[in-house]
């Protein structure tokens, strides 16, 4: 173990070095960059995560016992099904209840409580129960995107029941979706996107009302702080009554993917991982396992000499002759020299003639090579006009070189 100890200590104080190197760049304000990841979990507090709405609860609800959720409906860890006044919050990037789901959050609803869900699509079976139907403007696409296309939320207000109609935007990711079809007879639009469609409903059911909402950004820290939009969360929670005595903060459906279902069981393994000291320590196990492997791998014999390769003196001469045409701003000769060499190189490798630069030569070049006929053609294409031509741009230069280096590194 004594002969192993000084590597051990040369990891142990790279890896020092390199954590406060690291700690030292992010600490640098220069380098600090806005974190586009979108968390939508109650305890970050990036831009997208929901820290600030979670937060605010607590001060709009002050009678309110304020709970997490992490269990599927039915199961519910801070609420109960048979009490009254209470309100599930569900703010996720999808809404993947199943039918049992469905069922046992409207038998919630029917009961006097009120669910409240912030997402952008939502599943098949949800969207039977609630006769609906959504489409998200990009689809998934979205969600990874930083396009402009994508940028700048805004959501509105409906006048009933909010006293007047409000639009509240921000420069942030757009991520959000809209009905298409919704079932009137039971359905009340209480919000639009910034085209005018709706995207915030109530459906009433029993003694309760269930309120979808899909445009789960408008509750990120970045929306809520930005000009007043405070006021539309406000406004958007003033919904659910004043006198709510538990408030359940959903993080089942965050984890919850498409396709699971009510009775899938964790393993052993996951089961134990959701202990934090567990975890840690697996983690560092593995970790001194992955040491002690390195150390062991390393060679037992003398090393082997490494042998260069040797090197190529036609095309080191080539790309001198190269570099001085290019200095001297003869781009047309340049373009011509290389327009020869690649000639010569398929009259030697592949056998074809090069007198009649056409398509019978593009195409039996295409099957000589393998590579793509679309990429050939622009080369052979400029070869042919190069004859003819005046002078060679920078720009076409730097194209047909780029055009023959990714053909050699093909054929």
């Amino acid at each position: 173990m004594k002969r192993y100890l000084p590597y051990i200590l040369i990891v142990v104080i790279v890896a020092a070095v390199v954590m406060l190197f690291t700690k030292a760049q992010d600490d640098n304000p220069d380098r600090r960059k806005l974190n586009k990841r979108i968390s939508l979990r109650k305890r970050d507090k990036i831009p997208y995560g929901t820290f600030v709405a979670y937060q605010q609860l607590q001060h709009l609800f002050p009678q309110a016992s304020l709970g997490v959720n992490r269990s599927e409906p039915g199961y519910l860890d801070s609420l109960t099904a048979f009490e009254k006044q209470q309100a599930l919050i569900i703010i996720a990037p999808r809404f993947a209840a199943d039918e049992y789901e469905m069922k046992s959050l409207l038998e919630f609803i029917r009961n006097g409580n009120d669910v409240f869900i912030s997402a952008t699509d939502i599943s098949d079976d949800a969207a039977e129960m609630l006769n609906c139907e959504i489409r998200m403007p990009g689809g998934m696409f979205a969600y990874f995107s930083d396009d402009a296309i994508f940028d700048t939320l805004t959501v509105s207000l409906a006048a009933a029941p909010f006293g007047r109609g409000a639009s509240y935007t921000y420069p942030g990711k757009q991520y959000d979706a809209h009905f298409t079809r919704i079932d009137t007879s039971i359905t009340t639009v209480l919000g639009y996107d910034g085209e005018g469609r709706p995207d915030f409903i109530r459906v009433r059911a029993g003694a309760g009302n269930l309120y979808l909402h899909l445009a789960p950004l408008a509750f990120s820290n970045y929306f809520l702080l930005y000009g007043n939009n405070i006021d539309y969360y406000e406004k958007v929670f003033s919904l659910l009554p004043r006198d709510t005595r538990k408030i359940g903060w959903d993080e089942y459906y965050y984890s919850k993917k498409a396709g699971d279902k009510k009775d899938d069981k964790r393993g052993w393994l996951l089961v134990f991982l959701s202990y934090p000291s567990f975890r840690a320590g697996l983690i560092t196990l593995l970790l001194a396992l992955l040491v002690y492997t390195l150390l062991e791998m390393r060679r037992k014999q003398r090393p082997i000499p490494v042998v260069k390769k040797p090197g190529n003196d036609s095309l080191d001469f080539v790309k001198t002759i190269g570099r001085l045409y290019h200095d001297k701003g003869d781009h047309a000769n340049l373009a011509r020299k290389m327009a020869a060499y690649f000639l010569e190189y398929v009259r030697n490798r592949y056998k074809l003639p090069t007198t009649e630069l056409n398509d019978a030569f593009v195409k039996n070049l295409h099957i000589k090579t393998g590579a793509d006929i679309h990429e050939l053609e622009p080369i052979v294409y400029f070869i042919r006009e190069l004859d003819g031509a005046v002078a060679v741009s920078d720009r076409q230069l730097a194209a047909f070189h780029k055009q023959l280096e990714s053909f050699y590194k093909k054929a």
